[in-house]
This record gives structure tokens, C-alpha cells and sequence, in this order.
């Protein structure tokens, strides 16, 4: 009953088989396969609006990049502090963007308040040679709380840097659990909201390794350098024919969106499950696929012991992720094992 990480998850037979598929014979390197051209014009259709698509191997290189991308070394970054790119990825944003300021705000469920973001931009004005001026706002959606910003949310907090020549980073390693926790359209909760850049992951939604980094068009222009920063940096795939043909498969017939509601259905009934045992408590909404919860001490106990696996929060709350493979069974047992 493995509830780590959807990252220890396997990846969906479908994508295994669209590996082997483009295996077949030779294609052009670098992104300029015939795989990668019509994955861009799938995702295209996908978002409503014309963009351009780099594929990477993990979710810290597509954030590195694409923050690189749109802020340069003197300028500052804000995100939540509980976000993964300030407290997860070993200080890559600052190294890939030549050392931009990464500027942590608070927020309850991990979500940036409206409050901590004036108060933050009230605090670094415009042309004043001494302060970082703000160049980017990170977001992401679903939140390193599980919850998910809502298209009013995103809205209202990407609209607090119009007056500024700033753009909107959004990190979706769980996008797609968002996307349809929420009911909305992908346009409706990217581009349509202000967001400029969307990392846009599978890994964790049944792919081998595959993330797609999307410019939409206010950034388009940016491409170029996007892909120097790339090459530049170690993380141009040589074959990324084979990163494309994942999300061809992923994104045919809606596998993508089915995956995720999949997982999104399990920790609800986790979630349900474990707010009805004697002292636990349930600390967020569960807006995707995953739990936190406080569990005593013996219920955690009995849990490992019956074969539970999950990781202990730094706050001492425990958090359990549910995936594309997710059984009912496991969910039972788990259920049981706490009861």
C-alpha cells in the first residue's frame, strides 16, 4: 500500500507502448521530430490558443528553465514559501537564472494570500536601484498542500502584477489533478487567468519521465532562449522524440484527464475514510491526490506495521498520495489498518 509519492508510481502501459513505437526507425533530434510537432499542435488545440512546447526529463529542470527564461539574474521571484521550488529543488532557479531572488510569502493551504502579495509588491517598488524589482510570480497549482488555486484565485493574483513588467510562472506537476478537481478548461486556467509559462507535468500521472514546459503566447517570443538555456544547461535531450511520443499517448482519448480523476476519486475516499478514525484530522482540502492528515502516534504505527507506506511532513503531519494505479483494495487496507 504505497502512498509516498506518485512518483514511485509505474508508468501507464499505453506510454510504455508509444516508447516502443517510436522506436521505430530514425527522426530528427533536439525537438525537431515529427512526434514533438504533433504533440505542439495537440496541445494547441488542447489550451485554445497558439504556443510553443519544450519537452524536459523532470519537473526542477522545466521550473529552472522556465523561471530563467522570464527573470533575469538581478531581479526576484515570488512563490509560496512552502513551494517546491524554494524548498525542494536545491537552489536551481537561483543558479539557472544567474542568482534571481527567490522572495517566499505565506499563505494558508500553501496558497499565496492577496494580503502577503501587496504586501510584498508595496514593499519593492519599481526603479529603485537598491531592491530586487519583482520579474516573476510562481504558482502552483495543485499547491505542496494538495489544494488547488481556482481560476478566480489564479485571476486575482496574476491581475496584482499588471502594472509591472512581470509574468506568471504556474508549476503544474499535479496540473492536470487540478485541472479536473476544478471542472474547468486548461485555457481557462492558464493564459485566460495571466499565466505567461506553464510547466505542464505527466511524471507524476503515469509517465516514465516526461514534462512539457508551454509558452503561451505572451512569452512565445522567448522560445529561443528557452531552448539555448536548454542546451546550455545539460538538459536538451538529444532523442526527445521519446519524451513526445509519452504525451501523445497521455493526452490521446483523454488518458490524461481520466488518469488523474482516477487518483483524485482514491484520495477522496481515503480522505473520507481516515476523518472518520478516533483522532485524525484532515488538514487541507484534498482538491487532487493528496492527503495530510494528523494521525496519532499508534494509528501511524499500525498503519506501517500493516504495510502503509507514507511520508512524515515537516510538520509532523503525515502525507499520503494516491496515483493513476491506486486500488480499491489498497485504499481498504489502508482504511482498515488505521481503523
Amino acid at each position: 500500500m504505497n502512498f509516498l509519492s506518485d512518483t514511485t508510481a509505474p508508468a501507464h502501459p499505453k506510454l510504455l507502448e508509444a516508447l516502443t513505437a517510436a522506436n521505430a526507425g530514425f527522426a530528427m533530434s533536439y525537438g525537431a521530430d515529427e512526434t514533438s510537432a504533433r504533440v505542439e499542435t495537440r496541445l494547441r488545440e488542447i489550451f485554445e490558443t497558439d504556443l510553443k512546447v519544450l519537452f524536459t526529463v523532470s519537473g526542477t529542470a522545466a521550473n529552472a528553465l522556465t523561471l530563467a527564461t522570464l527573470c533575469p539574474g538581478h531581479a526576484a521571484i515570488l512563490c509560496h514559501d512552502e513551494a517546491h521550488i524554494h524548498r525542494d529543488e536545491r537552489g536551481a532557479p537561483e543558479f539557472y537564472t544567474g542568482g534571481a531572488k527567490l522572495i517566499p510569502l505565506r499563505g494558508a493551504h500553501a496558497k499565496i494570500s492577496l494580503d502577503e502579495l501587496d504586501r510584498a509588491l508595496g514593499e519593492i517598488p519599481e526603479g529603485f536601484v537598491h531592491t530586487s524589482p519583482v520579474r516573476t510570480l510562481s504558482l502552483s497549482n495543485l499547491t505542496e498542500s494538495g489544494t488547488a488555486y481556482t481560476v478566480s484565485e489564479v485571476t486575482e493574483r496574476a491581475g496584482r502584477l499588471k502594472e509591472r513588467p512581470a509574468f506568471v510562472h504556474m508549476d503544474g506537476a499535479r496540473f492536470t489533478n487540478a485541472l479536473v478537481s476544478l471542472r474547468c478548461s486548461p485555457a481557462e486556467l492558464t493564459w485566460k487567468a495571466g499565466v505567461d509559462a506553464l510547466c505542464f507535468g505527466a511524471t507524476k500521472n503515469a509517465a516514465m519521465g516526461s514534462e512539457a514546459i508551454i509558452l503561451f503566447p505572451s512569452v512565445m517570443d522567448r522560445f529561443e532562449e528557452l531552448q539555448m538555456r536548454q542546451k546550455r544547461g545539460g538538459h536538451m535531450a538529444p532523442k526527445m522524440r521519446y519524451l513526445a511520443a509519452q504525451f501523445e499517448a497521455w493526452l490521446a482519448d483523454d488518458l490524461w484527464l481520466d488518469l488523474a480523476a482516477s487518483a483524485n476519486r482514491q484520495a477522496r475516499r481515503l480522505a473520507v475514510g481516515l476523518a472518520g478514525v478516533e483522532g485524525v484530522e484532515i488538514l487541507h482540502d484534498v482538491d487532487g491526490n493528496e492527503v495530510f492528515a494528523t494521525l496519532p502516534t499508534a494509528t501511524a504505527e499500525k498503519m506501517r506495521t500493516a504495510g502503509v507506506q507514507f511520508y512524515q511532513w515537516p510538520d509532523g503531519s503525515a502525507r499520503l498520495v494516491t496515483s493513476w494505479c491506486t486500488t480499491d483494495a489498497e485504499i481498504a487496507g489502508a482504511l482498515a489498518a488505521a481503523r
